[in-house]
């Protein structure tokens, strides 16, 4: 069933029709875009944005309303960083591990271990057992520190300022495991071709632990206090419905695909690192809408501290964590090329690395979900939206820009 209304229109058919809800204020749709004269006096230009509050806010969008309802969206990228991949085609490649954090700020450890990946697959390195299981501990404490700030974000969005404040708490006790494993909250820098900078601190394990116990009491609090409440349902339910027709069109992955009720999960699908050591399913709805988004993404969250908590049991607990590298600064790659793809919060992240056999990438391309979600989806779904579903909208997609704007 196609959901219209305030909550926008879903399917490709219906916004091709001549009017959307059969309303005669409304534009006529052509091939998906919206045919208005400005100067008619029944629409207005609004834009909304940028902010930065880490979630969708370096990203500006242009608006035109007609009354409160949204008949056209255009999304306007780069007010944060940009030129990732060309500015990595001129350094050398120990030289790419500052960049890559940047192209996603609050996730940045799937940039690392794909950029890491890619190079030591074309190199012909073999990275210790310890490193591995390390590796694929660190990215899952980076799902979970993303999804807090996703849900704080999304929260924020419908007016419920308490649960960001808590969620951000929480997220912070997370970035300090981070900083004290890595030496560094936010960009960490920590997976390099070969394994890891370093190995665990004394007590790390059991402070990790500790941590985990207080994100998951606070989350069962969230879960009560925020995905029962009234208000959110009301305003979640039904908004920005994906119709499962689309989902592959516009190449739609992770939790926005899954709670249109695809079950895929690079984790499971194409396994890396330890993921298939680990025991865990793919979670799935069928709403697919704002609610069923969020609702996803929290189970993702008590998932991945199930996965944390699993990965600390079964990680061998002694040996190298790092294979010896050659001179970095007079380090060739050998001629190739290669895609290798991970599971993050939002979705597919992907690397393409292509290798002259020289000191520096040839090319670098980077697959970040946010580039169809924040763009093609977002301007896609908001037709028809209220205006001031705007920003739940946007943050139910759970995106970030530098991803495209790279």
């Amino acid at each position: 069933m196609v959901k219209t209304g305030n909550t926008g229109v879903s399917d490709l058919a219906t916004r091709n029709s001549a009017h959307i809800n059969d309303n005669p204020r409304m534009p006529e749709i052509v091939n998906g875009k919206s045919r208005f004269n400005l100067e008619s006096g029944k629409y207005l230009k609004v834009w909304q944005g940028p902010q930065h509050p880490g979630i969708t806010g370096n990203m500006s969008l242009e608006l035109t309303i007609c009354g409160d309802e949204i008949v056209e969206c255009k999304t306007h990228v780069g007010y944060l960083h940009r030129g990732f991949e060309k500015l990595m085609e001129r350094r050398k490649y120990i030289q790419c591990f500052p960049i890559v954090c940047r192209i996603c700020v609050p996730e940045p450890d799937f940039n690392e271990y794909l950029f890491a990946a890619t190079v030591e697959e074309l190199a012909g390195i073999t990275v210790p057992e310890r490193a591995v299981w390390i590796r694929t501990l660190n990215l899952e404490m980076a799902r979970l520190a993303s999804f807090l700030m996703w849900i704080g974000g999304q929260a924020g969005a419908f007016g419920m300022g308490t649960f960001g404040q808590w969620t951000v708490t929480l997220r912070d006790y997370v970035l300090d495991r981070f900083e004290e494993l890595s030496g560094g909250r936010i960009y960490h820098m920590y997976m390099i071709p070969g394994g890891v900078r370093a190995d665990f601190p004394e007590g790390f394990r059991e402070r990790l632990l500790e941590t985990l116990e207080t994100v998951e009491s606070t989350l069962k609090d969230i879960e009560l206090a925020m995905f029962s409440n009234g208000v959110f349902k009301k305003r979640a339910v039904g908004l920005g419905v994906i119709a499962p027709e689309i989902v592959d069109q516009f190449g739609i992955t992770g939790p926005n695909a899954r709670a249109a009720g695809f079950k895929r999960d690079t984790r499971k699908d194409r396994p890396y690192l330890v993921y298939d050591r680990l025991d865990f399913e793919v979670i799935t709805a069928t709403g697919s809408d704002a609610y069923s988004r969020a609702v996803v993404r929290l189970k993702e969250t008590f998932q991945s501290i199930d996965l944390i908590r699993q990965i600390l049991e079964k990680m061998p607990q002694e040996g190298p964590f790092f294979t010896k590298l050659p001179n970095p600064l007079h380090w060739k790659v050998p001629e190739g090329q290669i895609y290798l793809k991970a599971e993050c919060t939002r979705g597919e992240y992907g690397y393409y690395l292509n290798s002259d056999g020289g000191d520096k990438p040839r090319r670098i391309y980077v697959r970040g979900p946010s580039y169809t979600h924040a763009v093609a989806l977002m301007e896609h779904l908001s037709i028809g939206c209220d205006i001031a579903d705007t920003a739940g909208l946007m943050v139910s997609l759970h995106t970030y820009p530098p991803e495209v704007e790279r």
